[in-house]
């Protein structure tokens, strides 16, 4: 069947009819092995396993001519209407992808390795729609643990302990190696949505707790209804739909900073919203970001946000070197210590050198003095949105540790990823955010010590093209099996 055929085809049946997101036949997807350790009292036994790289990254073509070229959809191909958006996901189809050459990522035994700045040939001149263009530039990725071909591996980690081996040292000011995990169905949504052919294989199905826009496929049907271009991203731009879930970021991180954060959502699952339900910013509503169904800014463990400047950072001057790799252990402890109980703790140490580094005991005034603490629970939740003088706390309101824990009880989706940040630099991470308010008298907006005219992707792509980060060593298990300590 032709294009033309295949359009009109769509436009007739309408969007209650067709909704399919195609797997594509040019170029052949080969997922790269990596190999997860899975532990218990016994000891750890290795399972290969493989990565695939998210949608959106990926060339999206009808008979090889591209139905998404820079940051915008080809109108012809993809109407900017309800039908438009069945048609689109009927006629185009995601392709495979070239892992190393056209995105910078590479796995070896138990580790993946993700470059920030890829240059690679215009794939076989295949993309006709990049006309004249020889080059294409790839910038960082994101990336989910495959189970099998077509499943996400998918973690219960509730009474259970994770653990990795990060490598940051070349990751400067502006950038997040992020590792974590979110509520996206096991499949991809290939199930629930009918003719989605794609499915996890090819890496749909993405949410998290900050409902992003950006995603080109969301439900089986393409997200380009209102869709605006990026000023300064040459390749996303936001759709009128976002895609909600849980979110658990386990690592977010630089060579400057680092933090861990739970993000609790009133939806089960991957959700799709629009407007308020995202919890968009409106310019006539402030409170809008927290009236959405995620916690956006969830309950962070930045240790330098509580004064604590001296414990992650370059250098043997900082507690954890981030020169050099570090495991990072985190536990997720229940109230009665079995898998049934709710969750109630989240612990976190780290292993260098051989040598165990807890999380330092962080000081927190409260109303009834200082609650002391070096792990998150809901009492270190409650205490630094206080000290903070964050009116909001979406954390508690959305089901709070129990919520997160449930969530966990529901499975999880490991995402390794590398990426700057349009929106607001990375400084909600390795610097001073909001910029406009002096850190000396306003805790918890310092966090890191980089300039707060730092983090703009173009300075950060221009200037830092090499940066990359490596993950390995990923292990599961029984709390107190997965690091030796």
């Amino acid at each position: 069947m032709t294009f033309h055929s295949k359009l009109l085809l769509a436009l007739a049946l309408g969007p209650s009819c067709v909704s399919a997101q195609m797997a594509g036949t040019i170029v052949e997807e080969s997922a790269p092995a990596l190999t997860v350790s899975y532990c218990d009292a016994t000891g750890c036994t290795d399972q290969a396993k493989a990565v695939t790289v998210d949608a959106n990254w990926r060339w999206l073509e009808n008979e090889g001519v591209n139905c998404f070229t820079g940051n915008q959809w080809d109108n012809a191909t993809c109407p900017e209407t309800e039908a438009g958006s069945v048609a689109c996901a009927t006629a185009c189809s995601l392709e495979g992808a070239t892992y190393e050459k056209s995105y910078g990522i590479t796995t070896q035994g138990g580790s993946l390795n993700i470059d920030f700045v890829t240059v690679a040939d215009n794939v076989k001149k295949l993309r006709k729609g990049l006309g004249s263009e020889d080059e294409l530039t790839n910038v960082g990725s994101r990336n989910y643990l495959m189970n099998t071909e077509d499943k996400y591996e998918m973690f219960y980690l509730k009474n259970r302990e994770f653990s990795f081996t990060v490598d940051d040292s070349k990751l400067p000011c502006g950038l997040n190696g992020a590792l974590y995990f979110v509520e996206m169905s096991e499949d991809g949504g290939q199930a629930q949505y009918e003719g989605n052919h794609a499915g996890a294989k090819f890496g749909t199905g993405y949410c998290d707790a900050q409902c992003p826009h950006d995603i080109k496929f969301i439900n089986g049907a393409a997200n380009n209804q209102e869709w605006e271009a990026s000023d300064t991203d040459p390749n996303a731009g936001t759709g009128r739909f976002g895609s909600c879930c849980t979110e658990l970021d386990i690592w977010e991180a630089n060579s400057v900073s680092t933090a861990y954060t739970p993000h609790t959502c009133s939806v089960v699952g991957q959700t799709q919203c629009e407007g308020a339900e995202c919890g968009d910013i409106d310019a006539n509503n402030p409170d809008s970001r927290y009236q959405g169904v995620c916690d956006k800014d969830g309950c962070d463990l930045n240790t330098y946000r509580y004064g604590i400047e001296d414990f992650f950072g370059p250098g043997p001057t900082f507690a954890v070197d981030s020169t050099k790799p570090v495991t990072v252990v985190t536990q997720f402890v229940t109230t009665d210590g079995t898998d049934s109980g709710d969750l109630k703790e989240i612990k976190r140490f780290y292993v260098q050198d051989g040598l165990k580094i807890e999380t330092p005991e962080i000081s927190i005034p409260t109303d009834n003095g200082l609650l002391v603490s070096d792990s998150i629970t809901d009492e270190f939740c409650a205490a630094s949105r206080a000290y903070f003088n964050e009116t909001h706390n979406g954390f508690h309101d959305n089901g709070a540790m129990k919520g997160m824990g449930d969530a966990l009880d529901r499975g999880l989706v490991l995402v390794m990823s590398l990426w700057d940040d349009h929106y607001a630099k990375m400084l909600w991470l390795d610097s001073n955010y909001p910029t406009d308010v002096d850190p000396a008298t306003h805790p918890g907006v310092g966090r890191g010590s980089c300039a707060t005219t730092s983090g703009e992707p173009t300075d950060v792509e221009a200037n830092s093209p090499n940066s990359t980060v490596t993950f390995s060593n990923i292990k599961v298990g029984t709390i107190g099996t997965t690091s030796g300590m």
